[in-house]
């Protein structure tokens, strides 16, 4: 599989997904007016990955939305979800929640996802931005 990049725009997070070194990255503001024109090609991209991994992989997958909007967040919160289940299924999946130090929401939203998601390695951590 060839890398994803999907560049940060003014309303739309970095995306990087890199196949051969099992790292998924998305940081950033998150309030395009259409969301799934952002997440739309990481969704199937992520589901064929997946698929393709053997059990004792390990992915590392890094999280960093300072401003999202709702329709981000139930996007967001469907990958997790296909992350979890792969997790379930044997596979390590490690996740860093970033957010900044007076973000309470960007912080709650990656400890909801914890909770939603126990088969997830997530830690959550204070960032400098």
């Amino acid at each position: 599989m060839e890398d994803l990049h999907i560049p940060a725009g003014a309303e739309t997070p970095a995306i990087r997904f890199e196949y051969s070194r099992h790292r998924l990255g998305v940081h950033g503001a998150s309030f395009p007016c259409n969301a799934m024109s952002i997440y739309g090609p990481l969704q199937p991209s992520l589901h064929d990955y997946l698929q393709t991994l053997p059990a004792e992989s390990r992915i590392e997958v890094s999280v960093g939305l300072r401003y999202f909007s709702r329709s981000s967040a139930t996007l967001v919160r469907s990958l997790f979800k296909m992350l979890d289940q792969r997790a379930r299924a044997g596979l390590s999946i490690a996740v860093v929640w970033r957010h900044s130090a007076g973000d309470e929401l960007a912080r709650d939203f990656g400890l909801d996802l914890r909770d939603e998601h126990p088969y997830l390695q997530f830690r959550t951590i204070v960032s400098a931005e």
